[in-house]
């Protein structure tokens, strides 16, 4: 078996479970890659579009955005991944860094794969493709300054849903716990297939969330009165600006991210815990920071 660690050294405690990460997959004699801009000798150096294609398992260490960026680069090659969180929701990990011993189950075989649909976001304008993108949690719509009203058409299999609002997110089930949830949208069952529609800040009392089917055609149109900018953000990038003229269709990916299960806890039960007190109750409580001196990036 051959796995792959991804981490995001930035983040509290990282480098630490990086070192005892590679102990562990030594001692289980499991073949562990780290990026050739990391340099540590319990791991073999390998840049990192090759390492998509070699590793069985990808292993990404940090925070829902880190598990995110990764996952969708290993969704290309049809590789799973599994999260240790080292952020604080970390609602897309599975293990926390002082459950490390659970890993030996991926020598055995024993966790599930979820796989979570993902977006595919096309931005035309004049019928030119000008971008195609990939989303695990969302697409945005807004304004570049803040508390700027835009109108938002949102064509649902050719009807008009029109908003004014701080802009408009369409998100997945994965995202649903995510930006979507802080304006006041539903959670969704990560493993269902659906796309939601929540206005940000409406103008209107009856604008409310919409859940969509995951085939359903939409298409997108934004424009401002007062000449206000506006751009798409996909999955917490902003990718482009929007013009009256812009067409943005969203659809159901053909390629989807495939989590690996070995940590016995619902999504429920995680999301209960999470919302405790809007910190990872499982390993928040490491408060040490690790020391970078081993790694050149």
């Amino acid at each position: 078996m051959k796995i792959a660690v991804l981490p995001n050294l930035d983040k509290r405690g990282c480098v630490e479970t990086v070192e005892k990460l590679g102990d562990f997959l030594k001692e289980q004699q499991i073949e562990a890659y780290l990026p050739d801009n990391m340099l540590n000798p319990k791991y073999i150096p390998i840049s990192e579009d090759e390492l998509y294609k070699v590793a069985d398992i990808i292993i990404s260490i940090g925070g829902d955005g880190t598990i995110i960026r990764f996952a969708k680069k290993a969704a290309l090659e049809g590789k799973p991944v599994l999260g240790i969180n080292a952020g604080r929701m970390g609602f897309l990990a599975n293990i926390e860094q002082n459950e490390l011993g659970l890993l030996s189950k991926l020598k055995t075989g024993e966790y599930k794969i979820e796989k979570r649909m993902m977006l595919k976001i096309t931005v035309k304008e004049n019928d030119k493709v000008l971008g195609v993108y990939n989303a695990l949690n969302d697409a945005v719509i807004t304004s570049g300054f803040i508390s700027r009203i835009i109108d938002v058409s949102a064509y649902l299999s050719g009807d008009a849903v029109n908003y004014r609002a701080d802009g408009l997110i369409v998100s997945t089930p994965t995202g649903s716990t995510a930006y979507s949830m802080s304006a006041g949208g539903p959670i969704i069952d990560p493993v269902a297939e659906a796309v939601c529609i929540t206005p940000i800040c409406s103008h209107a009392l009856s604008a409310k969330p919409i859940i969509l089917g995951a085939n359903t055609e939409i298409k997108l149109k934004a424009f401002s009165k007062k000449r206000t900018e506006i751009f798409l953000t996909v999955d917490g990038r902003k990718v482009c600006p929007v013009k009256p003229y812009t067409e943005i269709y969203v659809e159901k990916s053909e390629s989807t991210v495939q989590l690996i299960r070995i940590n016995e806890r619902s999504f429920y039960k995680t999301l209960a815990h999470k919302f405790a007190d809007g910190r990872s109750v499982y390993g928040e409580r490491q408060e040490t920071r690790g020391n970078n001196q081993s790694y050149q990036k």
